[in-house]
């Protein structure tokens, strides 16, 4: 049986060699948001793995927008030429397309790496203040953040745009899930706004639209896709409902693929994890849409993966840290699943005797 994890797709224009995506992983480690020689070793190989699509970290627009002092930028001649160093290294190596996640972090921003505890960071302690679609905190006892207004929203929009147009990456994916700015602006528990951009689901939607209207008129023939949380797993939040409605409003404006994720918003989540729990979600809104949609979420099995893709759940899976775990995840999924996987012709005489065809070669 061919496998379907293994047959090619286009997102657009650009064709993909197979259906395994590696899933942005925010590192924690540029310095003054440019990247540094950890990003050139971790997405370096990560580029050799054999998967179809690596995306760079969660990258801030504007230097407000980082989750953390240590997050990665793409906001300045400094941050683009740090970051195209390591493009750079790797296309030399790999072929792999690459992708880039933009985000801003809205109140979910300024706050400590995870490893030293994440709480958010005061002013006097390095951080910064913090700005969302309304006055509320992430979590009691946060500092409140400052709401938006026009001329803020004017910049940031703008912001989104000129990131998109450095670098020249293949793909862009635009981060409106995991309770940042734009999925604050799509949340009625984060966004209690009056007038054009608060209220009702339409008016919720209508920044992180314009944000992507925006940024596709300035690039209309690059794939440009969207990470959502489907739901917020909080009664009377973001849901599915709202979620397809949203999906098939980035349809109509040209969105070549969804990235179907879920929860961030709130503390308050309750979410019942398990292996591809998220997938319901992205199977719901490709039926919807029509869509290609990417599914993530505890997928860690090379026969999950291929079920998931060939039972016409998602197009695509997106693995993050089953692949820090298993940076060989696609050559070891194709070997289960009787396919071949690109590899660097150094590493062509690694593969098992009993695994001959593994690799593609010529």
């Amino acid at each position: 049986m061919v496998s379907k994890l293994f047959s090619p797709i286009a997102l657009g224009d650009l064709a993909l060699s197979n259906r395994i995506v590696i899933s942005p992983m925010c590192q924690y480690s540029a310095e003054h948001g440019q990247a540094t020689d950890w990003h050139l070793i971790h997405l370096g190989q990560l580029a050799l793995s054999g998967a179809a699509l690596l995306f760079i970290e969660a990258t801030a627009v504007a230097p407000e927008g980082r989750i953390s002092p240590n997050d990665l930028g793409l906001w300045s001649d400094k941050t683009e030429a740090a970051l195209a160093r390591v493009i750079q290294s790797i296309r030399h190596y790999s072929a792999m397309p690459i992708a880039i996640q933009l985000a801003h972090a809205g109140r979910k921003a300024s706050t400590r790496v995870p490893w030293e505890g994440g709480q958010s960071l005061v002013p006097e302690s390095g951080g910064w203040q913090t700005m969302a679609p309304s006055a509320l905190p992430y979590a009691e006892g946060d500092p409140h953040p400052l709401a938006l207004g026009d001329e803020d929203l004017k910049r940031i929009r703008n912001d989104f745009v000129s990131a998109a147009q450095r670098l020249g990456v293949d793909v862009i994916e635009l981060h409106a899930a995991h309770g940042y700015l734009l999925h604050q602006f799509l949340s009625p528990l984060s966004n209690v706004r009056n007038g054009r951009y608060g209220g009702s689901p339409e008016n919720r939607m209508r920044f992180p639209l314009e944000v992507f209207d925006a940024m596709r008129n300035a690039l209309p023939d690059r794939p440009i896709g969207v990470r959502i949380s489907a739901t917020d797993w909080v009664a009377g939040g973001w849901d599915i409902e709202q979620s397809v409605v949203f999906a098939k409003e980035l349809q109509r404006r040209g969105c070549a693929f969804i990235d179907v994720s879920s929860g961030g918003l709130s503390p308050l989540q309750q979410i019942p994890v398990e292996p591809g729990y998220q997938v319901p979600f992205a199977e719901r809104i490709r039926r919807e849409t029509g869509l290609v949609t990417i599914a993530v979420g505890l997928i860690t099995e090379a026969e999950q993966a291929e079920t998931i893709v060939s039972s016409g759940q998602a197009d695509m899976v997106a693995l993050a840290r089953g692949m820090l775990y298993d940076p060989r995840w696609p050559w070891h999924a194709a070997a289960k699943l009787g396919a071949q996987v690109d590899a660097p012709k150094q590493y062509w005489r690694s593969q098992p005797r009993e695994f001959k065809n593994l690799f593609k070669q010529g």
